[in-house]
């Protein structure tokens, strides 16, 4: 099943812990983790429900290509992490 990982500075404001979720695409997998944590969804996604412009992913190091519908695919074996740009200085 594949393993979604977040990035270190979302664990400041809540718990989200690397898992496996099961899931066929980015989308798949990031609900099952929202429905097991469902204030998570606010930091990944917009009202929109799609990725809020300062988060990227990536399915193993490759950057996802679907900002919208989160459509790319994932295998068992595949690692998704999320991650926020910083910005500021």
């Amino acid at each position: 099943m594949p393993r979604v990982a977040f990035t270190p500075n979302l664990e400041r404001h809540l718990a989200c812990p690397p898992r496996g979720v099961t899931g066929a695409t980015v989308r798949a997998a990031l609900d099952a983790v929202f429905a097991e944590n469902p204030r998570l969804r606010s930091y990944i996604l917009d009202d929109q429900d799609r990725l809020r412009q300062h988060v990227y992913i990536f399915v193993n190091n490759d950057r996802i290509a679907d900002r919208e519908r989160l459509s790319d695919p994932v295998q068992a074996q595949d690692e998704i992490y999320v991650m926020q740009a910083l910005t500021g200085g």
